[in-house]
């Protein structure tokens, strides 16, 4: 009898951890997921930027400045549009081993008058990251030559945007949409983005399948 008791309080324990080491193994699984959406992220936003550092590396002087002040105004634009109006994009450009380097800068107005300037990284988190992207990707779309035609395509866009600013970025897309006459096609989880679209579907798990339904009212 002593032995089968030790044996049961043995089980026990070996239950017990099993347990503990399934949640531990759990949760390092989530948190290996978030890092590797984190990298990819950060990878996609670096090549961004890569294509557009090759854009003033491939033009003349007056057409690097061209292009320096239509991107700048661009995406400062979208930045002010979302955020309000103390926050606006700058692009230094610099001579590194006989070719031009650009850099990018957030420029935020703290009371009217103090002026700082951190990398896109570093303004006010992530959100500021996302809608630069997202600009610079409708600068690039829309100054390609020849044209691009076509939609616009985009996965999870403002993805760590705020809710406070989640509406904005819907209006600035829903507006980028009629200036520049594109379609937006857009993947998001965001209900206040799915919201201004003119269609909405959302796609369901039923029984192992996705079913895509039209969404209605309250999506």
């Amino acid at each position: 009898m002593p032995d089968r008791e030790k044996l049961r309080r043995g089980l026990a324990e070996l239950q017990a951890l099993y347990h503990r080491r399934r949640g531990q193994q759990e949760q390092l699984l989530r948190e290996q997921k978030r890092l590797q959406e984190q990298l990819e992220r950060a990878i996609a936003e670096r090549d961004l930027l890569d294509q557009v550092r090759v854009l003033f590396q491939m033009t003349s002087d007056h057409a690097r400045e061209q292009a320096r002040q239509t991107i700048e105004s661009m995406v400062s634009r979208a930045l002010q549009y979302v955020f309000g109006a103390d926050l606006e994009f700058k692009v230094r450009i610099e001579e590194s081993r006989g070719r031009p380097e650009a850099e990018f800068y957030v420029a935020s107005t703290y009371g009217g008058e103090a002026v700082v300037e951190n990398r896109p990284q570093d303004a006010r988190g992530g959100g500021v990251v996302d809608v630069i992207s997202l600009a610079l990707r409708l600068v690039l779309l829309q100054s390609s030559r020849p044209p691009i035609q076509g939609p616009l395509v985009l996965d999870e866009p403002a993805k760590h945007v705020s809710e406070e600013f989640a509406l904005n970025v819907a209006e600035f897309l829903k507006e980028a949409a009629r200036v520049f006459d594109r379609q937006v096609i857009m993947v998001t989880h965001n209900h206040q983005l799915a919201g201004v679209a003119d269609r909405a579907f959302r796609v369901e798990l039923e029984a192992g399948k996705s079913v895509v339904k039209v969404a209605g009212d309250g999506f």
